[in-house]
């Protein structure tokens, strides 16, 4: 089964993946014009508005949501294997990866808060599979992408997740491989278990505070190893640079370079063009679309360049030695250990559970979404039980799987969701840049911005929540 995975691993990032992603970012980047750059200032402020009607889902809330499926166990451990198995130039790729995928995060997510649908209760939701099937017309390919999204995210995304939160017990000496896998896959089961079977409203709230306190801690931890290290920042940037463009090394084995490391565990990281954060982002409650898109792009930044780069200069810094044995938690833990000493392995365990839990509950809340999607008048009660305990077992089944299968299996479903997004958002970005233009316009005029479809050359009757 191995040898399988691998080759359709390998196949679909490069060169497939690694074409997709650049080209789309950069034609997004120029469409917008570098919007991720121009209006970063305002993607700040408008996070902290709230919404016109109580009750609703806020921008900030939303932002939560889906920083929290893309702040987890990858930030760490993805970063992490990317530096111990392709070389510390990944994290450069990383960073680049991030800048251009802001501005795919942006046309996403406004695609997503433009053709929303309402909810029963006034509220809306949306993502691609609803921008596919209302602005494309196709139906049955947002129904594809949303098989793809819960085999992903219910799947593949839990199945990683919580393997890499067992694994930060590895460096301790009561680490059983033979049954604390096991053990630690049935407690974060149950934990799941009570969130999810609360619904979306209470993925909500838990994300809402948690990805916060989280975040701050760990980034303020890597933040202490820098300024004690702080003479070794010359050292750490020629490092990150000279690895990054070793072109001689590249060629020698491009699918196992520092190139395809960062790309791979960047992309799983910030999630930027794969269609997961415009589940979250269509549930925000604003006065125009592009308000949402700002803030997606900023959850792009705050995943990559803030808390992946943390992990990166929390072992970069320490000088603990890069090698393949250590690739994963073990990596971060010794670096933690420099410092901390015997706390920085329980640090780490302690931010990896918490990344790892947000992301279990924020990968669900997108699942659900794509469950209605596909049922038009909603699945019945019995079925989202089931469902959701069946997604309750997989993350007790990952505990205990390989880390490579578990890598492989995540990294072809979402390079299978981001085959189907990016080529949509091509075909629909113009609508996003019109509603850009909108947006600008208004601000220009010292207005809140409102939208309104006409303004933007959209037929009324296609953006159901808008009328």
């Amino acid at each position: 089964m191995m040898p399988i995975l691998d080759y359709w691993d390998g196949v679909l990032y490069y060169p497939v993946l690694i074409v997709i992603l650049t080209i789309a970012g950069v034609y997004f980047t120029g469409k917008t014009g570098f919007v991720q750059l121009r209006m970063f200032k305002e993607s700040i402020r408008v996070v902290m508005e709230k919404p016109a009607k109580e009750g609703s889902v806020s921008s900030f809330q939303a932002l939560m949501v889906s920083t929290a499926s893309r702040v987890g166990t990858g930030n760490i451990i993805g970063v992490s294997t990317a530096i111990c198995l392709g070389g510390p130039g990944a994290v450069f790729w990383m960073w680049l990866l991030a800048l251009i995928g802001g501005s795919t995060a942006f046309i996403e997510s406004t695609l997503a808060q433009i053709y929303k649908r309402r909810d029963i209760y006034g509220g809306s939701f949306g993502g691609p599979a609803y921008y596919i099937s209302v602005a494309l017309k196709k139906r049955w390919i947002g129904v594809i992408f949303a098989v793809a999204l819960i085999l992903t995210y219910a799947g593949g995304f839990n199945l990683l997740c919580s393997y890499n939160m067992q694994s930060t017990f590895i460096a301790y000496s009561f680490y059983n491989p033979d049954t604390t896998p096991w053990i630690i896959g049935a407690i974060f089961a149950v934990i799941v278990a009570y969130c999810v079977l609360g619904g979306g409203k209470r993925i909500i709230k838990i994300t809402s505070v948690l990805v916060p306190v989280m975040g701050a801690v760990y980034i303020i931890a890597a933040i202490i190893v820098i300024l004690m290290n702080i003479t070794a920042l010359p050292h750490v940037f020629s490092v990150i640079f000279a690895d990054a463009f070793d072109f001689k090394s590249m060629l020698g084995g491009v699918s196992g370079s520092c190139l395809i490391y960062g790309i791979k565990r960047g992309l799983y990281s910030n999630e930027a063009g794969i269609g997961s954060a415009p589940n979250a982002a269509a549930a925000a409650d604003v006065s125009h679309p592009v308000k949402q898109g700002l803030v997606q792009m900023l959850s792009v930044f705050i995943d990559t360049i803030l808390v992946c780069s943390a992990t990166a200069f929390l072992g970069l810094f320490s000088g603990v030695p890069i090698t393949e044995d250590a690739a994963g938690a073990l990596y971060v833990q010794q670096a933690a250990t420099s410092v901390y000493g015997h706390f920085g392995p329980l640090l780490i365990t302690v931010c990896m559970l918490l990344f790892g839990f947000s992301t279990l509950i924020g990968n669900l809340y997108y699942v659900d979404n794509c469950i209605r999607f596909i049922h038009k008048k909603g699945p019945s009660r019995l079925f989202v039980w089931w469902f959701r305990a069946a997604c309750v077992a997989v993350i007790f089944i990952g505990s205990a799987m390989s880390m490579a299968a578990v890598w492989d299996i995540a990294d072809i479903l979402m390079a299978i969701m981001c085959i189907i997004n990016i080529p949509s958002c091509v075909v629909l970005g113009n609508v996003a840049v019109k509603a850009l233009k909108d947006y600008a316009r208004q601000k220009k005029e010292g207005k809140n911005p409102v939208f309104k479809a006409a303004d933007v050359g959209i037929e009324e009757h296609t953006v159901e929540f808008w009328k």
